[in-house]
């Protein structure tokens, strides 16, 4: 599923940035692309291109429920059952985008163009991106710039002459226990709020 989110975003970023570039009817090259996989030993970004990078995969522990063994569900009828296993895991995926580009400014302007379109979508979701892989509920894209010190560690630990980049998490990447089983089914209670009679003596 991880490599499917990625996928998604690597082709709408990448369409997005083919559409602001579009000079005629010559096709051109990709604009967002992956590190060549059996090259990771000693990265080398592509030129003339936008590299999406994984750096890091952290559990979301904020909205972890608090049975570490069970998840509860909700059905089109309201009823709520509580579904015996591991509980969902909520990934946060850290994300590098780095720009190689002969010209500097170039480099800045196709991450600026990042920046603008995930500023302005920055959730995606079936509803609204039916090409969302199956089994990912929602993406939520957020820039996170990173203290100087922050991003020396990130690029000596990729052994890599920085260029120019920027730092996004998603978050909320659901992964579902496929084995769990239903323990039981309860209602989910009706709320009805009960007017208060006045107290003695007032009207």
């Amino acid at each position: 599923m991880i490599g499917s989110a990625l996928a998604f975003l690597k082709k709408v970023l990448d369409e997005h940035l083919l559409g602001e570039l579009d000079e005629g009817a010559e096709p051109m090259a990709a604009q967002v692309v992956f590190v060549e996989g059996d090259k990771l030993e000693t990265l080398v970004f592509k030129a003339e291109a936008v590299t999406l990078l994984l750096i890091n995969v952290e559990e979301e522990r904020v909205l972890r429920q608090p049975d570490l063994h069970a998840r509860r569900v909700v059905d089109a009828q309201g009823v709520s059952s509580v579904v015996r296993g591991q509980p969902d895991l909520r990934l946060v995926l850290h994300l590098l985008f780095v720009a190689r580009f002969k010209a500097y400014d170039t480099a800045w302007d196709r991450l600026t163009q990042i920046i603008a379109f995930l500023q302005s979508t920055p959730v995606f979701d079936a509803a609204s991106w039916p090409t969302l892989p199956p089994g990912i509920e929602k993406l939520v894209l957020e820039l996170t710039p990173l203290k100087l010190e922050e991003q020396s560690e990130v690029w000596s630990a990729l052994r890599a002459t920085q260029h120019p980049s920027v730092f996004y998490r998603a978050k909320l990447l659901v992964l579902h226990d496929a084995k769990s089983t239903t323990a039981e089914q309860v209602t989910l209670p009706v709320v009805v709020k009960v007017a208060q009679s006045p107290e003695p003596g007032r009207a």
